[in-house]
């Protein structure tokens, strides 16, 4: 029987465990972070950055924040892109998990303006603090819906100038065609099994557009970018 994909699924991935550890977890992040990068994803989420900062001054410090941040690709990706530009990039991972974060930690070591913290992102948001740009790169599907809510109403109250988000197109091709990614990149059980709940987890553009209307959402973008992901600007001006 075909995978059902109509309604997001509830299942739990096993990385959601945030007491997780050892090399089969940083083999999963690694992993992750590697497929994302060839198949496109950071520039999706770059695409989102540049949009937002347009206008900026390249002598002003942007600071940007990437929520649920893995092993640190994206902010590394990030970090390259603004040296490249000549932009002054202050970049902040948060992850609720302390193994990944000192991953992440060590994969960073060269990024002087590249920092982390460990964190449950709904306590921090409680917090009065402010960034320009708030990224979430393959984690809002982590959240159920109600969560997913109070996370983008959290956001649009600490994000200065917008928030980014690339996540998951919740489709059965999509579906099928990871089991041939996991062959092809050798994936070890834990990252096949979740990746392929993060896509059931993952969302279709109705999904993406009652978030909108529930939260009043009228000024954004979205978009479906390759590979089977959606591109969410959301500006805060």
């Amino acid at each position: 029987m075909p995978v059902d994909t109509k309604f997001r699924s509830d299942a739990p991935e096993i990385m959601d465990d945030f007491s997780l550890e050892g090399e089969v977890l940083k083999d999963a992040l690694n992993k992750i972070a590697d497929i994302n990068r060839l198949l496109g994803g950071n520039k999706v989420t770059i695409e989102g950055v540049e949009l937002l900062i347009k206008d900026k001054s390249k002598f002003s410090e942007i600071s940007i924040l990437d929520v649920g941040c893995g092993n640190g690709d994206m902010l590394r990706a990030l970090a390259d892109y603004g040296l490249d530009k000549g932009l002054r990039f202050k970049l902040i991972g948060m992850d609720a998990n302390q193994y990944t974060i000192n991953h992440a930690i060590a994969c960073s070591k060269q990024y002087p303006n590249v920092s982390f913290i460990c964190a449950d992102i709904f306590k921090e948001l409680k917090q009065e603090r402010h960034f320009d740009v708030i990224l979430c790169t393959l984690t809002l599907h982590h959240f159920k819906d109600d969560e997913i809510l109070r996370l983008l109403s959290g956001f649009r109250k600490q994000a200065i100038m917008g928030i980014v988000i690339n996540d998951l197109h919740r489709s059965r091709v999509a579906y099928y065609l990871f089991m041939i990614v996991c062959g092809v990149f050798r994936l070890n059980r834990m990252s096949k099994q979740d990746g392929l709940v993060s896509i059931l987890r993952g969302f279709k553009m109705n999904d993406i557009m009652h978030y909108a209307d529930r939260l009043d959402i009228d000024k954004h973008i979205l978009r479906w970018r390759w590979a089977f992901r959606y591109q969410w600007i959301i500006p805060s001006v």
